[in-house]
């Protein structure tokens, strides 16, 4: 995942878009990069490594020199952004939160018209070039964007910065949200409208899926109206959302308490204190507490001073170290008792097989472990959401594989599976219990996600837990 900020007003924006495109710094572990543009200055850019270090302190000498009244920001999981052109369009900037996957194809078709491209690292196109070319080859602007549309499989949205102001296009099924905010001397663009309160914004509209907006310090104008269907991931309320941001006017952490309500509801474990496992897993384990009355505690500590973030080291060795360092058990707590745990999601479950490790090193006597969301029995194909190179690295795959005998099978047919009401899946989630060494284990259902979410369930993007949802 990556995330975005754009800011157009009266006055100097750049302290803006610096604070605003930090705020994103959950969604991102590898590049991150801002560009401005003033009539004095034109455009200027800076993009940095954050496998060693925070946003904050790799821009913070930028930003002295830095100057303009527009301007955009993105941390990125993969690529560096931003993507600064010239064209017959004029020049331009763009971000983007994407997922193309159908970039082979999309490359050959360009390499094929002796087209270049620059932005390479790894040996791969930067699929942001990549929409900055498709753009590039409209008669304007909203032609351009509309041949991303038109061309990219997966999902895209992007902030597209201009010496008019910004235009924002939001996927055209609306996997990742474009907000808009507005303040007393401008507007700005955000992923994360929890990047707005401190800033002085307040949300003014939700772009819809393939809408398409211009805006500038006076106002904004519809380029492109929305398109009728929507898919947005759903995984934005479980796990990446930060707590006080809002998506289609429903808030992360009200979602979470929800979850962790429904959770409940199907429960009857006598245990001594229900806890989430830090930090997505809190709200739920708030839902939870609540609804059955247990104790809300916490036996894990998350040590952040040096210890930040388990997924910013690009070594997976280093990456486990940092996961189990970071969380120290609170043996006080843990010691002979019977606990909930509250967890987003299981993907891999490398590091909560080693949680649990700990806590019955510490001498937990139970470990119940539930989940928000369903079991993930189909890879992400929109969002990179499970980071995991092929499903095989799924729990839920794993476990089949060893249910069904079979080694290595990559493509399975998941959908006996997925379905909460069969014996098969009752199957996996008992084989995926005695591999992380868990008590008991129990997941969401998908009817009580959607209605903990508040969408109806078509315009969600559901796919991980069903594979229902589909390419346009």
């Amino acid at each position: 995942m990556s995330g975005f900020f754009g800011s157009v007003l009266k006055e100097d924006c750049v302290n803006d878009v610096f604070y605003g495109t930090d705020y994103h710094s959950h969604l991102g572990t590898k590049r991150a990069g801002m560009t401005f543009f003033s009539r004095n200055k034109g455009f200027q850019r800076a993009i940095h490594s954050l496998e060693d270090g925070y946003f904050r302190n790799k821009f913070e000498n930028d930003i002295r020199n830095f100057e303009g009244n527009s301007g955009i920001g993105v941390i990125s999981d993969s690529e560096s952004q931003p993507i600064l052109v010239n064209s017959h369009l004029g020049r331009f900037a763009v971000v983007t939160v994407n997922k193309i996957v159908n970039i082979d194809e999309l490359e050959a078709e360009f390499l094929a018209k002796h087209h270049t491209f620059s932005e390479t690292s790894g040996g791969t196109v930067n699929p942001t070039e990549l929409v900055a070319m498709l753009i590039a080859e409209g008669k304007d602007f909203l032609s351009g964007i509309q041949n991303v549309y038109d061309k990219v499989k997966g999902s895209c949205s992007m902030l597209v910065l201009t010496e008019e102001g910004l235009l924002a296009a939001r996927d055209k099924l609306g996997r990742t949200p474009i907000i808009i905010g507005k303040k007393e001397n401008g507007y700005g663009a955000t992923f994360e409208t929890c990047a707005f309160s401190n800033l002085g914004y307040e949300i003014d509209k939700y772009i819809g899926p393939g809408e398409v907006v211009r805006i500038t310090a006076e106002g904004y104008e519809q380029l492109r109206k929305p398109n009728e269907k929507m898919q947005i991931c759903s995984f934005l309320w479980v796990y990446y959302g930060y707590p006080p941001s809002f998506y289609e006017g429903i808030n992360v952490d009200e979602c979470r308490y929800r979850c962790g309500a429904a959770l409940a509801r199907r429960d009857d474990v006598n245990a001594d204190f229900v806890a989430g496992i830090p930090d997505s897993g809190v709200g739920h384990a708030m839902g939870y507490s609540h609804k059955t009355g247990t104790p809300l505690k916490r036996p894990y500590s998350k040590y952040t001073p040096t210890w930040p973030r388990s997924f910013m080291p690009q070594n997976q060795n280093m990456r486990e170290l940092v996961a189990k360092m970071k969380l120290i058990p609170n043996k006080s707590i843990i010691k002979d008792k019977c606990g909930v745990f509250l967890d987003d999601s299981i993907v891999r479950g490398t590091q909560l097989k080693d949680n649990v490790t700990d806590l019955h090193e510490a001498g937990i006597k139970e470990v119940n472990m539930r989940i928000a969301c369903p079991p993930l029995t189909y890879p992400c194909e929109f969002l990179n959401f499970s980071r995991s190179r092929s499903s095989l690295e799924l729990a839920t795959y794993k476990a089949v594989n060893e249910l069904e005998n079979r080694e290595g099978i990559e493509m399975m047919d998941m959908k006996e599976y997925s379905d909460c009401n069969s014996e098969k899946y009752k199957a996996m989630v008992e084989k995926i219990r005695e591999h992380l060494g868990l008590t008991t284990l129990t997941f969401q259902t998908l009817d009580d996600l959607v209605e903990a979410i508040g969408l109806p369930k078509e315009r969600l993007c559901t796919h991980c837990f069903d594979g229902s949802s589909y390419f346009e």
